[in-house]
């Protein structure tokens, strides 16, 4: 390793052109770890001494509420001056709100616009929580299986607690008894029911993270490969290059799109695991079984 060192200091001292290369290599080498973009950093550590509590602020908690305010700040530009005519800022955002009222409208009826707020709320917050994540050297809190598992957790809680509230125990529980099943295999399929409804959780946050994160992951892989071709400047360089700066620009342009359709997805699966809860569905089943 030291005569490696010394031959490198060498090489470089002789030669300005190859110093500089060396150098530049050097500094891309410093980069070569693609999960580092995740890895959550304190930044203000704070602790209550006795309780056990840790409140410490992180790069996670600061792109949270960046993210938060984001949100909040969209929201009071396209409101705070309605007018007749919208401008087209306003336009946008109505759209958005539009979406997400036909999302949950097609899946639930209007049985499920009540809580039009709640679904409009998360659909902005894991698109905008996308979108930023985007941005180069942000972090992406999407990327977390934490956050997504609490959000999914919340919401298929509120699932249950609606299902029970509007059907009672019995009709709820009677999602997992399938019309029709043989007698001797209903507590086979019950518990299979119960484990599929229980694995909700699990599968929507599981999407939406392996997305963002694959996604984030081939992004760095090849900007570093981009940086690599620079650094390195071998014989026709400009050409790898353009070819690669294409290729990312085309995969930047697909995770884009994968931003939105992961939202679209997230916001489509809770609008059908709340219609499963609402007492229409249930009397739409008791309806087909006597027919």
């Amino acid at each position: 390793m030291a005569n490696t060192a010394a031959l490198h200091a060498a090489i470089a001292g002789s030669n300005p052109v190859v110093s500089n290369r060396v150098n530049r290599i050097k500094l891309v080498m410093n980069f070569n770890n693609p999960l580092e973009q995740f890895e959550i950093t304190p930044l203000v550590p704070f602790e209550l001494p006795g309780l056990g509590l840790d409140f410490t602020v992180t790069n996670f908690t600061i792109y949270l509420a960046f993210n938060f305010f984001t949100i909040l700040f969209v929201l009071f530009l396209a409101t705070y001056r309605f007018t007749l005519v919208p401008t087209r800022f306003q336009l946008l955002v109505e759209e958005v709100y539009g979406f997400a009222l036909d999302t949950l409208k097609q899946q639930t009826g209007a049985a499920g616009l009540k809580y039009l707020v709640y679904y409009f709320l998360v659909f902005t917050f894991i698109l905008s929580a996308n979108l930023i994540g985007l941005i180069p050297f942000c972090f992406t809190t999407t990327s977390h299986v934490i956050m997504i598992s609490f959000l999914a957790l919340m919401s298929n809680m509120a699932f249950i607690f609606i299902g029970i509230s509007q059907q009672g125990l019995l009709g709820f529980l009677s999602h997992f008894i399938p019309a029709g099943a043989p007698k001797i295999l209903v507590p086979l399929i019950s518990v299979i029911e119960v484990i599929s409804y229980l694995m909700r959780t699990f599968s929507l946050s599981l999407r939406l993270f392996a997305n963002m994160m694959a996604g984030h992951i081939l992004l760095f892989i090849l900007a570093t490969f981009l940086l690599k071709i620079f650094a390195a400047a071998p014989a026709g360089a400009a050409i790898y290059a353009f070819v690669m700066l294409l290729i990312m620009l085309a995969v930047y342009a697909l995770e884009t799109g994968i931003c939105f359709i992961q939202a679209y997805v997230f916001l489509v699966l809770l609008s059908i695991y709340l219609n499963d809860s609402l007492a229409h569905h249930h009397e739409d089943s008791k309806g087909h079984e006597n027919h």
